[in-house]
């Protein structure tokens, strides 16, 4: 019976151990690469899969966890000063733009960019995660070429758009079928939090998503107002 009993705790302990190692799949701050590509004024006048209110709150959440865990990112601009214009005020909060190195290009595609490809694979990392405008052009060429040469690419969906719900739908319909990975803005923050006791980004984080977080920000300022969490 003492047999019996060593053999099953060491069982599960060797169980909980195991459940306590994250899937590979999941991002961590260190193991990826985030790439913002054109959250320009005139490719937002057009965007129509998502109002604009949304996608600047959501591309602030992205940009904002980007700089609060350190990810190393990479920032594209396209015509920038003969057509598409500054980035959003909110990229530019957490990345000011004197200091950041935006890329501007002349390419549809990002990765086509001699500049802009060796910024991406400069960074070293094999997950890449990708935002823009717009989904069906910027998106998916980039997308679609670094899954060709061998990169894990996650798309966070609602930090895109293009100039219709079904272009971009089909557009992440497309980069699914070849085996990137959708996620959304708040499922990226959360995603490199992963244990709210890790207190060293816990206020960063609270306080991003009270200024940016929709109703589930008003949760959080609810909660820590008058629940005092």
């Amino acid at each position: 019976m003492k047999r019996i009993f060593v053999a099953f705790a060491l069982s599960l302990s060797s169980a909980v151990a195991f459940a306590q190692k994250p899937g590979p799949q999941l991002l961590n701050p260190t193991n990826h690469a985030l790439v913002l590509i054109d959250h320009e004024g005139q490719m937002a006048f057009a965007t129509k899969s998502i109002t604009a209110e949304e996608l600047r709150n959501n591309v602030a959440i992205v940009a904002g966890a980007s700089k609060i865990f350190n990810v190393p990112t990479v920032l594209t601009t396209v015509a920038e000063k003969s057509f598409s214009g500054p980035v959003f005020p909110e990229i530019e909060l957490f990345y000011p733009q004197a200091t950041s190195g935006y890329i501007d290009r002349t390419t549809m595609n990002t990765w086509e960019d001699v500049n802009a490809h060796k910024a991406i694979t400069s960074k070293g990392k094999k997950k890449l995660v990708f935002g823009g405008l717009w989904t069906g052009v910027c998106i998916v060429g980039p997308a679609l070429s670094a899954i060709a040469e061998g990169y894990e690419v996650y798309i966070i969906t609602d930090a895109c758009g293009d100039v219709s719900k079904e272009a971009h739908e089909q557009a992440i319909n497309r980069m699914v079928q070849a085996g990137a990975k959708p996620m959304t803005s708040i499922q990226y923050l959360l995603e490199l939090q992963r244990d709210w006791a890790r207190q060293e980004t816990y206020k960063a984080v609270t306080d991003l998503v009270k200024k940016y977080g929709g109703a589930y920000g008003l949760g959080i300022q609810y909660s820590h107002e008058m629940l005092k969490h």
